[in-house]
């Protein structure tokens, strides 16, 4: 192929990648051979797509080619081989070895033979050699970067691994030079040309000597372009601009120091939003001869009369056929505007917002601070959370200061995150308020930021570096990004001169960006990187602007008001930053701001005038309105949901109108039969009166209902990163609150006292009775590790059979006492001079269950868990080891609690002490670390916490545990802790009490044993999810607790899960242990004083534990915003 040829196909890449035709890019690199994208080779090898990544690499090396190229398809056929291993799918790895792995025993018969006995292995890591495999995920990038090698050693690859520079959009800029070229040759040159195909040569027709209907009536042309030059077709045709925009123009904000850019770079942005092209006109010339030749198909000509014609400033737009949007296939009547619900929120709604996934779930924020959440299905308002700073000792000065002075907080924004699992609250007065949402419309505290100084005008959702975040603008005329998992601040903007009013987070490809709009109405645009803003425009109203893009992330709209009440709604050009056509309707000046949404990648709709207007987007007119049945304001707000087959609408009266189109009605009153349904089957099975969460409820065909249809049409949502957030209220309750008895008088405590209210199992154990010291859930889930005071562990797995497809542990069939077939067992060394009976047990578990690590009074051992054997021991007492803690961040540092009262920070991979740290009188009893607080937290017999920076290992804090209500002395005694899930605050177990507590060390709640629980408490654990907390007490019961605000759910009686036979020969047997499920929230097992293992869930029946408490009435805030909320300085930035 010849070398024109050859880079024309490159330029048929950047092209097809700049038009996102994905599948295609990626085609044309494998069948032309000319460039080996690496990017998209990592991508695919990551996602475990083995079909297409051998396909792909086909198309530039067969296995046989040399050793290199051999090398990388095996690699690539082994990982697909022990993955299917490692989901125990033997079929697929015996097809993959015959298949995909024989061709290379011709050239390794050895290797072949040990491959294939891998599948005699009940685990491969049982092979020596594949020990330290670990996850999928981790092995997939280890094979990466040792591919990218051989691929880079490969002499077939040379030349095919970088893509040549050039600059963006070059097709698009040789097509139209080539136009442009086309129309100079014209004998008489149109000023409007009309350019239909790029099959033919462009001529302009002649008239016949009439004049041509000017362009303006065209419904499909804009406004008239100055004369005399070919136009750029329009930025959403198929063809992008060349002539350059003024140099404010958005093309360049995105564009970096280098002005070329490869294929790679190229695919994170549209043209446009990338590279800026030169001003053409400045580089024009006269031609000295036509084109006449055929060998010029690529000769560039241009003219000085060209110069003189190119238009320099904001575009004018010119549309041709085939060059705009699809042709609209919505009509009118795909606009929601018939009124189907009313709800009466009852104080003036600020802002709101659908459920990304739940349609008819709507977020509500009014000017008193409180949120709510509809649904408005069922009319049902789910959730009411007045105002109420959660914590405010960690708000600043100035805003404490301010609580005399003005307490009324308004919301000025509040959103949902993509996915749904959290939203976000901008108030009025310097914070933001994070929540976590559990499906059945429960919310829980997740982040208090006091994010700006006066008030904190928009708060949006972003991914920079596929990291949720958080971000906030405010009066002090400052953008803020921050960590939605931790709070901590990541990104500061500074630029704007007024406070900032509205932010909109945006991608292209890989490239994040924010825009941001202030209140002397300046744009402004920002990278992640820290230069500064990248652009600096005029918003049309210069006053409160707010921007959005089209569901599908193409289109950039804006609405602004003027100070005078004018509204401008607007679509931005972005790739030349200039206006490309503003909306007509708005006739009226009026009090208030305008609000806008965007749906269906379609319509725009806007508040106004009392009513609402639609506008299709490819028009300037409007498309309709509607009054919503009289009642809105001047000024409505409104949302769409996702769909677009409702909208909510605010009401002068303190309401909310829910508006609906076909679908819309449809999928209502398909919510309202199923109700009706559940309702029926309640009222046939439900006796007239049943508990509920706040008493008894006695209307069970309405109260049931709601609940009915959030349990069929509420999906449970995955919470990513965020799963396991915030789930704890207990920074509600500062100064500290200790629970009275009398808090769940008027609710019936569940109490489970038989077998057949739960599903128990005991667990098969031969072996003599010893009392069980510590015991945890592998990992995976599919197995269970008990350390007994003999020192010796046990296993149990559960296996795969019809009954249990899948190996789950589980309370309904019994697993197995598993040992590896050597028949070896894992004992631990054990101090001679001291009984293991007496010694403190101690054990900590590898992140992928490969390796455990123990000591019972004895050296610290490394088991290998495939085969049971000591890998290697460590720090022979004195001192002994009594408690272990992996660092979060490195499997080879340990923490290790020691008899004499130090914990000991050791190495094990260089078998070095790094430090000592002294801070107890007694032996360390629990450590917990936070990789979001840095911080190792430490308690001890002495009942003292400590809490340590693991950066420098120095004490930050101490103190000794809160003693409960009556209790004179100061208390000993083992103490342990355990962070929750939000890695902020943590539990901490002592035979009298159960506790919260912060960062800070100070205790934020406190439950002590009482009335029917009132033995010592001998173990606590938190569920999985972090809702529930598991407690055991020496006399056999099991209390089940909620996690947020340590209420008792149930009670669980040791006749329940230990039989009749067992506890009359045995009645002291109680939990020493309690090891919680990995994924399951409902499941524990119980290690007990005699040795035995139980493991205990709901019944299929109810498979939670309990009801969830009342919540007491200190828990909530006053719906008086004078009375609960704190605020700051008078905001400049007017209301919403």
């Amino acid at each position: 192929m010849s070398s024109l040829s050859r880079e024309l196909v490159f330029l048929i890449l950047q092209f097809l990648d700049e038009e996102k035709f994905k599948g295609t890019v990626h085609k044309l690199e494998q069948e032309s051979a000319f460039y080996f994208n690496m990017k998209y080779f990592e991508e695919q090898v990551q996602a475990g797509e083995w079909d297409e990544v051998e396909k792909y690499l086909r198309g530039f090396t067969k296995v046989e080619d040399n050793r290199y190229s051999m090398k990388i398809f095996f690699e690539l056929r082994k990982q697909k081989y022990l993955e299917a291993l490692d989901r125990n799918d033997r079929a697929k790895a015996v097809e993959i070895l015959v298949k995909d792995l024989k061709v290379f025993s011709t050239f390794n018969e050895e290797l072949f033979k040990e491959i294939t006995q891998l599948l005699t292995l009940d685990n491969f890591r049982m092979n020596e050699q594949l020990s330290k495999y670990g996850d999928t995920k981790s092995a997939r990038s280890i094979m990466l970067v040792e591919l990218k090698k051989l691929i880079e050693a490969n002499p077939l690859f040379r030349e095919k691994l970088a893509f040549p520079t050039f600059k963006a959009s070059r097709l698009r800029t040789l097509i139209n030079q080539s136009l442009n070229w086309q129309h100079q040759l014209c004998k008489n040159p149109r000023p409007n040309p009309d350019i239909k195909t790029l099959f033919i040569d462009h001529t302009c027709a002649t008239n016949n000597g009439g004049r041509g209907p000017p362009p303006t009536n065209s419904s499909l042309a804009g406004p008239i372009p100055k004369a005399g030059i070919f136009p750029p077709i329009g930025a959403h045709g198929p063809f992008q601009p060349v002539i350059s925009p003024s140099a404010g123009a958005i093309s360049g904000w995105m564009a970096p120091a280098n002005p070329s850019m490869p294929h790679g770079a190229i695919a994170a942005g549209p043209p446009g939003l990338v590279q800026p092209p030169p001003i053409a006109a400045a580089f024009l010339k006269h031609p000295r001869t036509p084109p006449g030749g055929p060998g010029l198909e690529y000769q560039m000509a241009d003219s000085e009369q060209l110069m003189k014609r190119a238009r320099v400033g904001p575009p004018d737009e010119v549309s041709f056929s085939g060059s705009s949007h699809p042709p609209n296939v919505y009509s009118p009547d795909d606009l929601p505007k018939t009124v189907v619900r009313t709800l009466n929120q009852g104080s003036n709604v600020i802002s709101m917002d659908f459920h990304p996934q739940q349609q008819t779930l709507l977020l509500v924020g009014t000017n008193v601070g409180e949120i709510s959440i509809w649904e408005v299905g069922s009319r049902e308002r789910m959730v009411h959370k007045p105002f109420k700073v959660w914590d405010i000792s960690a708000c600043s000065m100035p805003f404490q200061t301010t609580l005399v002075k003005d307490a009324a907080v308004s919301v000025n924004r509040c959103i949902w995150a993509p996915d749904g699992s959290i939203l976000g609250v901008a108030f009025s007065k310097h914070i933001v308020q994070i929540y976590t949402y559990n499906p059945p419309g429960e919310l829980r505290h997740h982040l208090e930021i006091d994010a700006h100084a006066g008030g904190v005008n928009d708060i949006a959702f972003a991914h920079p570096n596929k990291q949720l975040c958080i971000v906030t603008c405010g009066d002090d005329k400052i953008i803020k990004v921050w960590d939605a998992v931790a709070g901590r601040r990541l990104h500061t903007f500074e630029g704007h001169e007024a406070p900032v009013y509205s932010v909109c987070p945006h991608y292209k490809e890989q490239i994040q960006f924010i825009f941001s709009t202030a209140i002397d109405g300046k744009i402004k645009a920002w990278l992640y990187d820290g230069l500064g803003s990248r652009v600096d425009y005029d918003a049309p109203g210069l006053w409160c602007t707010t921007m959005a893009y089209s569901a599908d992330g193409t289109r950039l709209f804006s609405c602004g008001t003027s100070k005078e009440g004018e509204a401008h709604l607007v679509e931005w050009n972005e790739s030349e930053g200039a206006i490309k056509r503003e909306y007509s309707g708005f006739r009226k000046r009026s009090m208030g701001v305008v609000q806008f949404d965007t749906t269906k990648n379609r319509f725009l709709a806007a508040g106004d005038e009392f009513q609402i207007k639609f506008w299709d987007m490819d028009n300037i007119n409007m498309l309709t309105v509607t009054d919503a049945d009289d009642g809105l304001p001047a000024r409505p707000k409104l949302r769409f949901n996702k769909e677009g087959s409702l909208l909510a609408v605010t009401t002068s009266d303190n309401g909310i109108k829910i508006l609906a189109n076909g679908d819309g009605q449809r999928m209502l009153r398909m919510l309202e039969s199923r109700v009706y349904e559940g309702s029926r089957a309640f009222s046939d099975t439900v006796k007239p009166s049943i508990p509920g969460p706040l008493g008894p409820i006695h209307n069970v065909a309405s109260s049931m209902a709601s609940a009915v249809e959030r349990d069929r049409m509420q999906t449970p949502l995955s919470i990513n990163s965020l799963a396991n957030a915030e789930s704890s209220k207990v920074v509600d309750i500062k100064p500290r609150i200790v629970d009275g008895p009398d808090k769940t008088k008027s609710w019936k405590l569940p109490e489970i006292v038989d077998s057949a209210h739960l599903k128990a199992l005991r667990l098969p154990d031969p072996m003599p009775a010893s009392k069980v010291m510590r015991l945890i859930y592998t990992n995976s889930g599919l197995a269970l590790l008990a350390l007994a005071s003999s020192a010796i562990h046990k296993l149990w797995k559960w296996q795969r059979n019809e009954r249990n497809p899948f190996g789950k542990s589980s309370a309904s069939i019994v697993p197995q006492l598993w040992q590896p077939t050597n028949g070896a067992v894992m004992s631990n060394d054990v101090n001679e001079s001291k009984p293991a009976e007496e010694s403190a047990a101690c054990i900590a578990l590898s992140k992928n269950d490969s390796y455990v690590m123990s000591a019972s009074g004895g050296k610290v051992s490394l088991f290998n868990m495939m085969t049971f054997k000591v890998m290697t021991t460590f720090m022979a007492p004195p001192p002994a080891a009594t408690y272990l803690a992996f660092h979060p961040q490195d499997n080879n540092i340990v923490a290790i609690g020691m008899e004499d009262s130090t914990i000991q920070i050791y190495n094990v991979r260089v078998d070095e002490v790094k430090t000592k740290l002294k801070g107890h009188q007694k032996q360390i009893t629990g450590l917990a670390f936070s990789q979001t607080l840095n911080s190792l937290v430490s308690s001890g017999a002495d009942a003292q916490l400590c809490i340590w920076n693991i950066n420098g290992w120095e004490k930050r804090k101490s103190r000794s545990l809160q003693p409960p209500p009556g209790h004179q002395s100061s208390l000993v005694g083992e103490t342990k802790v355990q962070f929750h899930n939000d890695q902020r605050h943590f539990l901490v177990i002592h035979e009298s009490q159960i506790a919260i507590y912060d960062h800070q060390l100070e205790c934020l709640k406190l439950w002590s044993p009482r009335e029917s629980l009132s033995a010592p408490i001998s173990s606590a654990i938190y569920s999985c999810d972090g809702l529930l907390l598991f407690t055991g007490f020496s006399d056999g019961a099991v209390g089940v607790f909620d996690a947020e605000s340590l209420r008792l759910r149930c009670r669980i009686a040791p006749s329940a899960y230990i039989s009749s036979s067992i506890s009359s020969s045995n009645s002291t047997a109680y939990p020493m242990v309690i090891a919680a499920h990995p994924s399951d929230p409902n499941q524990v097992a119980l290690g007990m004083s005699d040795g035995s293992v139980h493991v205990i869930e709901p019944t299929d029946a109810d498979p939670k534990w309990g009801d969830s408490p009342p919540q007491g009435n200190g828990t909530l805030a006053s719906s008086n915003p004078s009375s609960s909320a704190l605020n700051s300085q008078p905001s400049e930035t007017p209301s919403r």
